[in-house]
């Protein structure tokens, strides 16, 4: 699908994208998801399944916390996360992983690595 990132490529780093932004402030499901399509220019929209086994994951972990508040106003109440201390080390080890990545992946688009061929079909 031209256009869009497929989830098999990203899924490695939902939690990064779902960190950074609970690292700006708390925030709940649906909020995170529309700021993650606004971001991404709707290049990615998460699947709410996905969306929420990240949390599930996350705080199993102990890298997020969830809590529940009132809706602005609207005396619904919502479950928010935010992010614990052991997040932010997990997130800043992520983007360490992204940048790793990135230089490695980047190397191949780019041409840069001489790849031997030995006389065999690659």
């Amino acid at each position: 699908m031209a256009g869009t990132i497929s989830s098999d490529v990203i899924r490695g780093y939902n939690d990064t994208m779902i960190l950074h932004i609970l690292k700006q402030a708390p925030s709940y499901g649906y909020e995170i998801s529309k700021r993650i399509r606004a971001v991404t220019e709707e290049k990615y929209v998460i699947k709410e399944t996905t969306l929420y086994s990240a949390f599930a994951r996350m705080e199993k972990n102990g890298h997020i916390e969830s809590y529940e508040a009132d809706d602005s106003g609207g005396g619904r109440k919502r479950t928010w996360y935010r992010i614990t201390d052991a997040g932010k080390t997990y997130y800043r080890e992520k983007c360490e992983e992204w940048e790793l990545t990135r230089d490695v992946v980047q190397r191949f688009i780019e041409g840069s690595v001489a790849i031997e061929d030995k006389g065999k079909e690659i």
